[in-house]
């Protein structure tokens, strides 16, 4: 499975089975983790075979059974945190898929285990993401027309069509997809509107958009 499929491919699924993941798999992870975090500057940590996130009370309320590995996206506590977490924990996310692993981005429902992982004085953790083999692949979830959240035309090129079918698959909070793309010749525009998580979101968004698009198509622009 290549990234594009991934995109494709992937649904969020809160449902796993009792399945270690395989020791190669589990390297293959911590080896892109370390790479994203000497370029993002975060300190995403990948915590496997730990069961108290998710575990008791609070699992059951939000209903993540079976959850016994995450990401933790943690990094310093400035304006670019939520961004930089959504764009780099959903290249984690395009990764597991293509391992054959399932995921779901996790905000509020899962208990905080200091001991599982390490925050470093300056820092903040933002969110976690379930990692597993889902007891399904989950369901697509509904999304809006292109033209409710970009200016795409039917004459657009092609690359900016595929960057907004893209945009559109990204797990968003709420699923509200809170966005508005645009496009200035190879320059696009990607804006976040006001809400819960919604700069989170928006590095997903851009992550799925650039995915699809292909890198060496157009630029982002503030």
């Amino acid at each position: 499975m290549d990234y594009r499929q991934a995109v494709r491919e992937r649904h969020s699924v809160r449902d796993y089975l009792d399945r270690p993941i395989e020791e190669d798999i589990i390297a293959n992870i911590k080896d892109k983790v370390n790479e994203l975090n000497k370029i993002s500057g975060l300190h995403i940590q990948f915590v496997t075979d730990e069961a108290k996130a998710f575990g008791g009370l609070i699992a059951h309320y939000g209903a993540f059974p079976g959850v016994k590995n995450y990401f933790v996206l943690i990094g310093k506590d400035d304006e670019s945190l939520e961004e930089k977490c959504g764009y780099y924990g959903q290249k984690l996310v395009l990764l597991c898929q293509t391992l054959g692993l399932n995921t779901c981005w996790v905000a509020l429902t899962y208990k905080k285990v200091k001991s599982a992982y390490t925050i470093d004085k300056g820092e903040k953790l933002c969110l976690v993401i379930a990692v597993g083999y889902g007891k399904t692949q989950g369901v697509a979830h509904k999304t809006k027309a292109p033209d409710k959240i970009s200016d795409v035309k039917r004459d657009d090129p092609e690359w900016y069509k595929m960057g907004v079918e893209g945009a559109l698959l990204a797990p968003t909070a709420l699923n509200q997809q809170k966005f508005f793309i645009q496009r200035r010749g190879q320059e696009v525009n990607i804006k976040a509107q006001k809400g819960p998580y919604t700069k989170v979101d928006l590095g997903i968004v851009k992550c799925n958009f650039e995915v699809m698009a292909g890198e060496g198509n157009f630029s982002f622009i503030e």
